[in-house]
C-alpha cells in the first residue's frame, strides 16, 4: 500500500537514527586514555656564570 510507506519511512529513519546515536555515543564513551607515568628524572643543570 502505497499510503503506508511514509509511515515505513519514518520508521526507518528513527530506527538508522537511533543506531547512530548509539554507535556515536559507544564509541565516545568506550575511548580510554592511557595513562602516562612520568617517570623522567628532573635534572638540574647548575651554571656557575663567570663574568
Amino acid at each position: 500500500m502505497p499510503q503506508m510507506a511514509p509511515l515505513n519511512w519514518l520508521t526507518l529513519m528513527l530506527f538508522f537514527t537511533m543506531i547512530f546515536f548509539l554507535f556515536n555515543f559507544i564509541n565516545y564513551y568506550s575511548f580510554l586514555y592511557s595513562i602516562k607515568s612520568s617517570s623522567k628524572k628532573k635534572i638540574n643543570l647548575k651554571f656557575n656564570w663567570k663574568w
